[in-house]
């Protein structure tokens, strides 16, 4: 078997890779922004590889990767373990379920929280077809990984891949929160759809128009780029109105600095019933937490809107305003409901009131493969 300890030249659509004791670990965001700004939620969650995968060409029958993973719990409520998957030309081909790995686990009526270690796992994948193929290890999407070494029974080389790169940024639906796996995620379900690669900065519980966001994706490559924002801003309740219009065109105009003609998607809200009309902040229903499967309630007041406070039909508004005052023709607005609407939510409901389960990922996705096909076709710069 052949070894490889540095896998960096096979890592796509990463911002850098820690060397760590154990390994290497792929971060979605650079080293300044998060010494800059060391929120734990959005460390956390940028440290989850979401999208990010392990390319490479291969005549190998046998492949098999290592890791030690490091996942966030609480006590009491079942989460299901990410996965790697693995795609030969693009064509899934199997999964390995993480085992082991390093829990944080919190107790969410005591604020306590415990750290316990694990062990490695490692995901070996048998009986590919010996004729010269890409292969694409998907890395999970929910749980963050140190990688100790990948295995093959042949040479491993680096992929060029010249698809049109698209360029994400959302909340934990862009992240995946519920699918069960990565290439489950409705960005991956779109973007392998519509024939592209896909550079996925959609963090969990923080979608919020952060300068620092809008900078990074202004300096990074993208022949379309696309943004679906509100759900964070509505159920962290950390905007009113006037600024979150404001947030929204700086946030705009910073990645127009970069991409000055691109095409730019700007995706609203998909349905969520809780915070159609009720302003946050959102929370975890303690009622739920005896049941073992957390549900999401919005605790502001039905209908206070008059001072500014925002539901998701007012954000969807705003946003519709905002675009319509940019002279931009590559700007494009995507109706989110268009993509999840109140009718799919009475067919496929939000298991936890909030995130889409597998069945509405690939919804979404295969929603929004044809707007990617129409606007990422060719490369825009």
């Amino acid at each position: 078997m052949i070894h490889a300890t540095d896998l960096r030249p096979f890592l796509s659509e990463v911002a850098e890779v820690e060397r760590t004791p154990r390994g290497q670990r792929p971060h979605r965001l650079p080293a300044p922004i998060r010494r800059r700004f060391p929120d734990p939620q959005l460390l956390a969650m940028e440290a989850q590889p979401s999208g990010v995968r392990l390319t490479f060409r291969t005549t190998a029958t046998r492949v098999a990767l290592t890791v030690i993973a490091s996942r966030l719990g609480f006590a009491g409520i079942d989460r299901p373990r990410g996965r790697i998957d693995l795609t030969v030309d693009d064509v899934f081909a199997g999964s390995s379920v993480l085992t082991g790995g390093d829990l944080t686990e919190t107790d969410l009526r005591t604020g306590s929280t415990t750290v316990r270690p694990g062990d490695a796992h490692r995901a070996a994948f048998e009986d590919l077809p010996a004729r010269d193929k890409t292969v694409e290890l998907w890395l999970p999407h929910n749980e963050s990984v140190e990688l100790v070494r990948l295995q093959a029974d042949a040479e491993l080389r680096p992929v060029h891949d010249d698809r049109p790169l698209w360029l994400h940024h959302g909340s934990s639906i862009s992240h995946g929160s519920n699918a069960v796996g990565p290439t489950a995620i409705w960005p991956a379900v779109a973007s392998r759809a519509a024939g592209h690669r896909l550079r996925n900065l959609g963090f969990g519980g923080s979608a919020l128009l952060d300068p620092f966001v809008a900078r990074t994706m202004r300096d990074l490559p993208a022949d379309v780029i696309s943004l679906k924002v509100g759900i964070n801003i509505v159920n962290l309740d950390v905007m009113r109105r006037r600024a979150f219009t404001a947030a929204l065109h700086g946030f705009l105009d910073t990645i127009r600095d970069g991409h000055p003609s691109t095409p730019l998607l700007v995706v609203t809200p998909i349905f969520c019933g809780i915070h159609e009309d009720t302003p946050g902040p959102g929370a975890i229903d303690p009622a739920s937490l005896q049941t073992g499967a957390a549900r999401f309630i919005a605790t502001g007041a039905p209908g206070d809107t008059a001072l500014g406070r925002l539901t998701l039909r007012v954000v969807r508004e705003a946003i519709g305003e905002v675009l319509e005052h940019r002279d931009d023709p590559a700007l494009h607005l995507v109706d989110g409901l268009r993509l999840y609407g109140r009718e799919d939510a009475e067919r496929i409901p939000l298991p936890d009131g909030l995130h889409p389960d597998t069945d509405g990922h690939a919804l979404i996705g295969g929603r929004f493969a044809p707007r990617l096909r129409e606007h990422g076709r060719t490369r825009a710069n």
